[in-house]
């Protein structure tokens, strides 16, 4: 079920980090008026380092939260993770990152997306359960994502976590019992009616009359009409003889 032609792997974004002398909110607000974020980067038992990092490049590195970060800091460079990340709650630009050192070889763990491909038989429907799953794999090559195909699984398929084969160098952290995907039999249309029927119901929503009946008396409407113009275009012939 999983395809490695589509699991791709985290790249190595670089990033040049400033350092940070000022602290507070006034030196936080004054960092990101400069399109700047304020960051700090700590592991390994060493002391918190407090950069600042440019915006617009933080903000693409991070489409993948998973982007393994090259900071570039007075002369050196170290590879981190971002540990947490903080977002303005409107506008959705980073307000602030913590980032994690990491090594070459170390392990970590850190949750991957599931992605569905293909299509299942014409009378079912794929419920993604679960979207994530958390792997440990070595900093330095995490897989960004899973890709798991259901071509052609019937209704009563389900896929656990277990039965997800994972990239070389990753191992499973999510119970394995957990259920990713469930494949499932597609309503039909009383279902359908019945479900809607419901919903209304605990929302308050009173039917005059019922679907099939609105539907029934505008087909009979329409029969009318068309009756009623037959034996115009009758009479009207007639009257031409």
């Amino acid at each position: 079920m999983y395809d490695p032609a589509r699991s791709s792997r985290v790249s190595e974004i670089a990033i040049t980090a400033e350092p940070r002398t000022e602290f507070g909110k006034g030196a936080a607000r004054r960092i990101r008026r400069q399109d700047k974020v304020p960051a700090v980067l700590y592991g390994h038992g060493s002391e918190p380092v407090h950069l600042s990092l440019p915006g617009h490049d933080l903000m693409l590195a991070l489409k993948n939260p998973n982007a393994l970060l090259s900071i570039a800091l007075d002369g050196g460079g170290q590879l981190a993770l971002a540990k947490q990340v903080q977002r303005h709650p409107i506008k959705n630009f980073i307000e602030h990152a913590d980032l994690q050192l990491v090594r070459s070889g170390e392990k970590v763990t850190v949750d991957i997306s599931v992605t569905i491909t293909g299509q299942v038989v014409s009378d079912a429907l794929v419920v993604t359960e679960t979207g994530q799953l958390s792997v440990e794999a070595e900093a330095t090559h995490l897989p960004e994502s899973v890709t798991v195909s259901v071509e052609g699984l019937e209704a009563g398929s389900q896929l656990h976590a277990s039965d997800l084969e994972l990239p070389e160098g990753t191992t499973l952290v999510t119970d394995g019992d957990v259920l990713v995907v469930n494949v499932v039999a597609a309503p039909t249309a009383d279902e359908l009616d019945a479900e809607l029927a419901e919903a209304e119901a605990e929302a308050g929503i009173e039917r005059d009359e019922s679907d099939a009946d609105v539907a029934e008396g505008v087909e009979a409407r329409e029969g009318a009409g068309e009756s009623t113009q037959g034996a115009e275009d009758t009479d009207a012939r007639s009257d031409d003889v």
